[in-house]
């Protein structure tokens, strides 16, 4: 009876340093596994001639998207910009915002086409978006978008878009989320946060390519 005690104990002994190592090891490798995380999120695919470059809405304060697709524009990747937006008014939106953001960083206003629209999440952007690009003929896209936002983009609009449309995911710096120390602030921890439950989201509404 006493063996089998002291076996017991010994077995839970060995359990709890088991334990105890591999948090430290987890502590010790934190850095490594939360910037791995982070940057988990951020899709930049290499950019293409296109047949238009599409500014997704909600662009952040300084105008990165906007600024991003300007870019891509200047190097000659797309003779069109779409400035896509929520309409906040009835007369004005997001879309006009990109629109001067655009010019101000050097694209032509013969070159960008506003698309205001009423859509609450990606998804449903990604739904309006696919009239426009049918509308037009469009047979490939450059999805511009923020960092932290480029993967969900990515998985959406591939199951959102005909199987003849190629899209492919261009990634804005955004100020508020660095992937490789996302975790020191508190608006970085909010969107990591916010990014994964978006996407476990997207990845249900979606199965299927139920939309």
């Amino acid at each position: 009876m006493r063996r089998a005690e002291r076996g017991g104990i010994l077995a839970k002994l060995i359990a709890l340093v088991f334990v105890a190592c591999v948090i430290f090891g987890i502590y010790l490798l934190r850095h490594p596994i939360l910037r791995f995380a982070g940057e988990f999120w951020v899709v930049d695919d290499p950019p293409e001639h296109c047949d238009a470059i599409v500014v997704l809405g909600d662009d952040d304060y300084s105008g990165d998207r906007a600024a991003r697709a300007a870019e891509l524009y200047r190097q000659g990747w797309a003779p069109v910009v779409v400035a896509s937006g929520r309409m906040l008014r009835p007369y004005a939106g997001i879309a006009e915002l990109e629109t001067h953001d655009l010019e101000a960083d050097g694209v032509s206003q013969s070159a960008i086409l506003q698309f205001p629209q009423r859509a609450e999440d990606t998804a449903e952007e990604a739904i309006a978006l696919r009239g426009l690009i049918a509308q037009h003929g469009w047979h490939s896209v450059m999805i511009v978008t923020s960092n932290y936002h480029t993967r969900r983009a990515q998985f959406i609009f591939g199951r959102v878009l005909p199987a003849d449309v190629e899209s492919h995911v261009a990634s804005a710096a955004d100020a508020s989320y660095d992937p490789g120390g996302w975790w020191y602030s508190r608006q970085g921890i909010k969107i990591f946060t916010s990014e994964c439950v978006a996407y476990l989201v997207a990845r249900w509404e979606l199965r299927g390519n139920s939309l």
